[in-house]
């Protein structure tokens, strides 16, 4: 049995930036081979978006975001002796991952058709801004461009103004379906031997994670309401402010709501036919709001977190990040991990969420510095001898 779920699969990591390295990272963390390549002399344009920048290094903390556990090596695909040395890693790999601009790598034969004419078994993922068909296929594009377009900040934000989410969102659920998408991909070969491409789109990922908030326009016909810090289901279901400072309530259905009524001695707001069933308080939602940020205004936010929770009614603090990092439940989880790392010491990261009975993630190395693997790889993958990779290096190939 393979210690991780992924052993033996091989990804060559063409990526920059933050969606598609997010993908590999994921792979990588299951214990797949990740060979980062990037442009020699500059590397992934993400290693530079800081600050902050890791203790000691240039390198920021956004790059290091999503590229732990990979093999960094250099290669200028732009030169024919380039495009040598990724074919020869292409054909000794299982998965190619790519973010460029469409078309873009067809100029240097290194698309899609020309790299699984050499490799059959090869999945080919390329993530795009508006995917490799339509009018905007050639169109470059960001996380908050998608956000606008795909209708998420069309719900999200006050009702007088649409609002982005603050992390890059589209880019992360991308990096999940590209993920996902890989894997799909990867039991297909190998249950016919054949590999095939994957279209993805930030655009169409960013508008299937509106979920039941496109479904339920696409039913109604009516466009959903921003309504800040509240939700769409039962009521509550939103941001309340305490006495002293605020939490987020979640009490939607009868049984919830009778037991926050019990936690808040207000068993009267039952007796009141506006308020008795979800149905109603929906209704009349307008109404019973005021009633409740009045009760919420009475306790402190801790005073409420302790009755809520006696009485099982959901409820969670805002937390800021030092409260986040503190917790102990995500102390418990190990949520935050420690690698060694040449330049900067203790490096922390964010752990990988997944926990896995039989092939768990285990251990994690940190991001690569530019190129740190080059010779290491070129020669086990490519085959190449250490006086060809010094040529190819005094050539600006890698």
């Amino acid at each position: 049995m393979p210690s991780t779920a992924l052993a033996g699969i091989r990804v060559l990591d063409l990526s920059r930036i933050l969606a598609a390295p997010l993908a590999t990272q994921l792979l990588a963390d299951l214990g797949a081979e990740v060979i980062k390549v990037e442009r020699p002399g500059t590397g992934d344009d993400s290693r530079t978006y800081g600050p902050p920048f890791a203790p000691g290094t240039d390198t920021a903390a956004f790059y290091l975001s999503c590229n732990r556990n990979k093999r960094s090596v250099t290669v200028n695909h732009a030169t024919a002796e380039g495009q040598e040395v990724i074919r020869a890693l292409a054909a000794r790999s299982d998965v190619l991952v790519e973010n460029f601009r469409t078309g873009t790598l067809a100029k240097y034969g290194l698309d899609q058709e020309s790299l699984r004419e050499l490799n059959p078994r090869l999945v080919y993922l390329s993530v795009t801004g508006f995917g490799q068909t339509g009018p905007y296929a050639e169109r470059p594009g960001y996380d908050g461009i998608f956000q606008a377009m795909s209708g998420m900040m069309s719900v999200s934000g006050h009702p007088d103004e649409p609002m982005k989410v603050g992390v890059s969102m589209v880019d992360i659920l991308t990096g999940l379906y590209a993920a996902t998408a890989v894997l799909a991909a990867l039991r297909h070969r190998d249950a016919t031997g054949e590999g095939q491409f994957i279209d993805l789109s930030l655009l169409d990922c960013g508008l299937a994670s509106l979920s039941h908030f496109a479904m339920n326009y696409l039913v109604s016909g009516e466009v959903p309401a921003r309504r800040g810090n509240g939700g769409y289901g039962g009521i509550p279901s939103q941001a309340f402010q305490c006495a002293d400072k605020p939490l987020f309530l979640v009490a939607g259905n009868d049984k919830q709501f009778a037991a926050f009524c019990a936690a808040a001695d207000r068993t009267d707001l039952l007796q009141d036919p506006r308020f008795a069933t979800t149905p109603a308080r929906i209704a009349h939602r307008e109404e019973i709001l005021p009633v409740l940020e009045a009760v919420m205004r009475t306790r402190t936010r801790d005073e409420w977190l302790a009755v809520l929770d006696e009485h099982d009614v959901p409820a969670g603090p805002f937390n800021e990040m030092p409260e986040v990092f503190a917790d102990p439940q995500i102390r418990h989880r190990e949520m935050l991990v420690e690698v060694e790392d040449a330049v900067s010491g203790r490096l922390p990261l964010l752990a990988n969420p997944i926990r896995l009975g039989a092939t768990p993630v285990e251990g994690y190395t940190p991001p690569p510095a530019l190129g740190e693997h080059t010779t290491e790889v070129l020669s086990e993958i490519a085959g190449l001898t250490e006086d060809h990779i010094r040529g190819l290096r005094g050539r600006g190939v890698v």
